[in-house]
Order: structure tokens, then C-alpha cells, then sequence
């Protein structure tokens, strides 16, 4: 599994003009799932979202992580992030999990946050979804599983 994380202040996420899911202080992840991933998958990234340090101790330094600063958890689908994009102009989708298998790990990993995190707060998995946030860094990173 693949994520696309940034620190933020606020983060907010729109279906058409109904706000789906929103945080304050946190991290909003946008998160693609691959062919070959997983539950574990699933479950590493979790660990990752939840313990990556990327938020400033009283000294400055990226030294605490989500639950340290009592943040919140904002979770987007995102296949593009699954795409080939190594050759040509166009992105390819062969890399990419099945829709089925996309959305069911993509559902695993909210209800398993749900359990560790609070609070979480999601988009809409296959929606054409809006996504406007404030990065506060800015902070921004990869993770893959």
C-alpha cells in the first residue's frame, strides 16, 4: 500500500458540495492500493500513519508522532498513486489493485484505524471527491508498505 501523507491544521474532504469527512491538526493521507497488497499491508501502514514522527517536540525537531499530539486521521482513496508511471505521457492502472480488492483493503484499513485512533474521518471510496487542506510545514511523505 502505498501513502501520500501530510501534515496539517485542517483538512476537509467534498462530495459535490457535502462535506464528507474533515480533521483540525493531523495527518491526511492519501492512500492507493497495489496488486500485490494485503491485510498486512494494510496493517504496516497503519502502524506507519499512526507512529511516523513528523510532528515538532518542544525543541523543534520531528520528534512526535500522530498520537503524541492527540492529532487526527483523515483517510482518502487514491488509486492514481498506484499508477505506472514510468514510461510514455499517459499513467497505466495495470499496477493498480482491482476495484473490488482496492476498496475492501481500503475499508479494512479505516475500520483498523477506527479501532487503534481516534478521531478518523474519511473520504468516499470511488467518488469524485474534493480534497482542500492546509499543510502545515509544509510536511510531506511517501510511505509505501
Amino acid at each position: 500500500m502505498i501513502a501520500l501523507i501530510q501534515r496539517v491544521s485542517r483538512a476537509e474532504v467534498r462530495i459535490d458540495e457535502r462535506v464528507v469527512g474533515s480533521i483540525e491538526h493531523g495527518i491526511a493521507a492519501l492512500v492507493g492500493v497495489t496488486r500485490t497488497d494485503q491485510a498486512a499491508d494494510a496493517e504496516r501502514l497503519l502502524q506507519r500513519l499512526l507512529g511516523y514522527r513528523i510532528f515538532a517536540d518542544a525543541s523543534g525537531r520531528m520528534n512526535l508522532d500522530l498520537r503524541a499530539v492527540k492529532g487526527a486521521l483523515l483517510l482518502v482513496p487514491q488509486f492514481t498513486l498506484a499508477a505506472d508511471t514510468a514510461q510514455g505521457m499517459r499513467p497505466g492502472f495495470s499496477t493498480a489493485a482491482a476495484p473490488e480488492e482496492a476498496r475492501r483493503l481500503f475499508a479494512y484499513l479505516v475500520q483498523r484505524a477506527a479501532r487503534a485512533h481516534e478521531p478518523v474521518a474519511t473520504g468516499e471510496f470511488g467518488a469524485h471527491m474534493q480534497l482542500s487542506l492546509i499543510n502545515d510545514g509544509p510536511v510531506t511523505f511517501w510511505l509505501e508498505t
